[in-house]
């Protein structure tokens, strides 16, 4: 499965939003990449270049390919309420994305390679699939045999955040997808109704 590894820095750059966590080589250089990167752009942007820009910046946040988003994005159009939330909300229950959220792994990237390791599981059993979506009640948990491994112990130790719409059970080792968070509970910067505005044209 194709995935992007190069340079997270230069994108984030891109987006002007440090869209992979913590970065101090963005704080050095907090504008867009290239060698006019710090000159200002008189050349304005398009509707439709701003719209497809804030789809790119939520694809590269979490770390999904332009097929599965646009499948992601058809479910949501589908489905009762605010179709942007709704796409959110969707995202947010992959399998990977909670694994991160628990804070079993330190970026999204780690708990893609924690899943598909097989290294976790949800309601007893193994998923190895990062894009496997969450029902609510689901519980994902570390197996018992990588309870002991240094990216997940270590990760764990540096827990922070806390989201309410998961329940962490810190003994075993186990989270509950308990509900879909609401927009506002959501912390990345991502402006929904611009992608919504992009697939509707």
């Amino acid at each position: 499965m194709a995935r992007y590894i190069g340079p997270k820095t230069k994108i984030a750059r891109r987006f002007k939003d440090p869209i992979f966590g913590p970065d101090k080589s963005y704080e050095k250089k907090n504008y867009p990449p290239g060698q006019h990167g710090q000159a200002k752009r008189k050349k304005k942007q398009s509707e439709y270049g701003i719209q497809l820009l804030e789809k790119q910046k939520a694809k590269y946040t979490y770390g999904i390919l332009e097929k599965q988003f646009a499948n992601i994005f058809d479910k949501a159009s589908r489905k009762k309420g605010i179709t942007g939330v709704v796409l959110l909300q969707l995202i947010e229950a992959r399998v990977d994305n909670v694994v991160y959220r628990l804070g079993i792994a330190p970026s999204r990237s780690a708990a893609r390679q924690l899943v598909s390791h097989r290294h976790i599981t949800v309601n007893g059993g193994v998923v190895s699939t990062a894009s496997y979506t969450l029902r609510i009640g689901d519980v994902v948990s570390v197996r018992e045999k990588s309870k002991t491994l240094e990216i997940i112990t270590d990760s764990l130790a540096s827990r922070a955040n806390q989201y309410p719409w998961l329940e962490w059970n810190k003994d075993s080792m186990s989270g509950k997808f308990a509900s879909y968070p609401e927009r506002e509970q959501i912390p990345e910067n991502i402006k929904e109704q611009l992608i919504v505005e992009l697939y509707s044209k």
